[in-house]
């Protein structure tokens, strides 16, 4: 589904929930342009998490950007925001007209290829309220991204294209977990955007 496309994007979950998948919004050409760039201009830093008290350093990289220099916990550690770059200010916008919300931080996450993944979780942090809204882009490899019911198993799947955006909002967080699986089919990068909202400052 392209940018032009007007059809209504049906909700994925079944219950409890609403994730929107819009499908690829930018072009090839611009998609890989923008990986390119992020890849390039983002202050990558391997990403920390406690759990059960280890500290873990992961291959996954992260950065946070934000309108000011908000602070954003989860996993343990707290990462402060830094200044927009005008790709992220581009993207920010193309993601508030698509979803119509309003959105003043980023969590970017770049996975080097299919060895690299997300465990199930939720984006449950106080610091982003409740019913929240997160407008996920995808540049680079397609990967599978999952979601599962915290009391029903239920799971569902979506392929993520490259220059696509899936949005979660409504009850998602509090009812469902999402992971993006490892692959060993995946030898390319893929760059993550996470527009989020924070409410607790």
């Amino acid at each position: 589904m392209s940018l032009f496309d007007n059809e209504r994007i049906e909700n994925l979950l079944p219950y409890d929930g609403e994730v929107v998948y819009y499908g690829r919004v930018i072009p090839l050409d611009e998609a890989d342009l923008y990986r390119n760039i992020l890849l390039q201009n983002i202050d990558w830093k391997n990403d920390e998490a406690v759990i059960f008290g280890r500290h873990i350093i992961t291959k996954r990289k992260a950065a946070w950007y934000g309108d000011s220099s908000y602070s954003y916990t989860y996993s343990g550690t707290t990462k402060q925001a830094l200044q927009w770059t005008k790709e992220l200010l581009a993207l920010k916008t193309i993601a508030e007209n698509l979803t119509g919300t309003k959105y003043n931080s980023c969590l970017l996450n770049l996975y080097h290829n299919g060895d690299e993944g997300m465990a199930w979780h939720s984006d449950d942090e106080s610091s982003l309220g409740v019913n929240t809204s997160i407008a996920s882009f995808s540049f680079g490899a397609e990967r599978k991204f999952s979601f599962k019911h915290k009391r029903t198993g239920e799971s569902h799947s979506v392929l993520l294209e490259n220059g696509s955006l899936l949005l979660m909002k409504g009850a998602t967080q509090t009812n469902w977990l999402h992971s993006l699986p490892k692959s060993k089919k995946v030898s390319a990068p893929r760059v993550n955007l996470t527009f989020r909202t924070i409410v607790d400052q």
